[in-house]
């Protein structure tokens, strides 16, 4: 495999993974999960996640511009902590979040790709199609980073340039109503305000792929420019995307009919609108976005991973395999993706997803504000921001996971456990045997 350079992305191609990984996941895999949490307000719940996800933005741009580097969130949590276990236990969770992110794409392609298909077993079917998909893009990242930037712009241009044609087809055939702008009490009364912000944590993963860009830090053209530009840009582009379809989506079904197709929720919202044509047109798209997103989470998280390698912030075997840390991080992200695919559904995937991602969001925020507010000329009001709608977010979530599905809960904390327990473990070795050493 070619070795990843730096300048080798330009700005419109990292803006092309950051789109990739966030409408890939966004719009296919979590409206439906949303609107059963939300109701009719579930296009406002991602325009208030985008928000959110704007807040914490603040935090990795600051630090990125100021520091560019393809160590991304490790870099900016050494930069915090220093080499500690809260640098490598939430550099980690970052990396297990981004690869649960890929089982919830490659499972997203198993339930559209399975919509032109009569079959009976879907069960079987929908991860055998997410295993198949994980592969195909295990082999486009060996290909290097030239294809990988060169399919993703395409692709990306592809899938927006279909949803938004979704999008404004679905309005159109119901006369630009505003009925779908308008949330219907009716449709609305049995969801507590707990609900509502658990439904804003799985928007803000959504919006999440935006730490790719920073992932890729001087990997970047122009990195103390562009990576806070590509940031911007691709967080704009999925609001307006996501708002859209939303809309459309909110305005051609019933909550009921969102929430038992929730899975391939835009697939069933097109076929009132345009039939058999709309639903072939719809599964396209979502393949087309489903297939980009995955190639690039693989790209971001391998790269992470190598990079905390190199870091020595966690441990590394070849098992054999010939060849760079970047090849064998790619052969081990698949690896637990494909795990994750077959063994867990949509909505628990989700779920463990968000859990990760706002730990770790919030071991950041406390980071930069703790360490390194004046360094990187950070507004201290900003960071307390994101570090408390984060943490509201969280709560509301674990609250509702607690009375409807612990054992998310009871796995994501065994996770987390067995994380912070083997960093400490690994450090602590790692820092004994370099002083026997030296």
């Amino acid at each position: 495999m070619g070795q990843y350079k730096k300048g080798s992305l330009s700005l419109l191609g990292s803006v092309a993974l950051g789109t990739g990984v966030m409408i890939g996941a966004g719009i296919f895999a979590l409206l439906g999960q949303v609107a059963e949490l939300s109701g009719t307000w579930f296009p406002y719940i991602f325009l208030l996640g985008a928000v959110i996800s704007g807040f914490s933005a603040y935090s990795y741009i600051k630090v990125s511009n100021a520091y560019p580097s393809a160590g991304g969130i490790a870099m900016i949590l050494q930069k915090a902590y220093g080499k500690t276990t809260i640098t490598a236990s939430a550099s980690l969770l970052m990396a297990l979040s981004m690869v649960i992110n890929e089982s919830l794409v490659a499972r997203t392609f198993g339930s559209y790709t399975l919509q032109l298909f009569t079959v009976e077993n879907k069960a079987l079917w929908i991860p055998v199609l997410g295993v198949g998909l994980l592969i195909f893009a295990f082999l486009i990242n060996i290909s290097g980073n030239r294809l990988i930037g060169k399919s993703s712009l395409v692709m990306a241009f592809v899938k927006i340039a279909g949803i938004l044609i979704f999008a404004v087809g679905a309005l159109w055939a119901v006369g630009f109503s505003l009925e779908g702008l308008i949330p219907k009490p009716s449709e609305s009364t049995d969801y507590s305000a707990a609900s509502y912000i658990g439904a804003l944590a799985l928007s803000i993963l959504a919006y999440k792929g935006f730490t790719t860009i920073t992932n890729s830090g001087d990997e970047i053209t122009k990195p103390k420019k562009n990576v806070g530009r590509s940031i911007i840009i691709s967080l704009l582009i999925c609001t307006v995307v996501y708002f859209l379809v939303a809309y459309a989506v909110n305005s051609s079904l019933s909550i009921s009919e969102i929430i038992k197709a929730k899975d391939y929720s835009l697939a069933e919202a097109a076929k009132p609108a345009f039939g058999d044509y709309g639903l072939y047109f719809t599964v396209g798209i979502a393949i087309v976005a489903t297939i980009s997103g995955i190639i690039a989470s693989i790209f971001a998280v391998s790269r992470m991973t190598a990079m905390l390698t190199d870091m020595k912030l966690i441990p590394h075997s070849h098992f054999g395999m010939p060849g760079r840390i970047q090849k064998h991080m790619l052969v081990y992200t698949v690896v637990i993706a494909i795990v994750l695919t077959v063994f867990f559904d949509l909505s628990r995937i989700a779920s463990m997803g968000a859990i990760f991602y706002l730990v770790m969001d919030m071991i950041i925020h406390w980071g930069v504000f703790k360490h390194l507010r004046k360094e990187v000329k950070a507004n201290a009001v900003i960071l307390i921001t994101a570090l408390v709608l984060d943490l509201i977010v969280l709560v509301a979530f674990l609250w509702i996971k607690l009375s409807s599905d612990i054992l998310v809960l009871i796995v994501s904390a065994g996770i987390m456990l067995i994380v912070f327990i083997g960093e400490k473990w690994f450090l602590n070795r790692t820092d004994k045997s370099e002083f026997i050493e030296s």
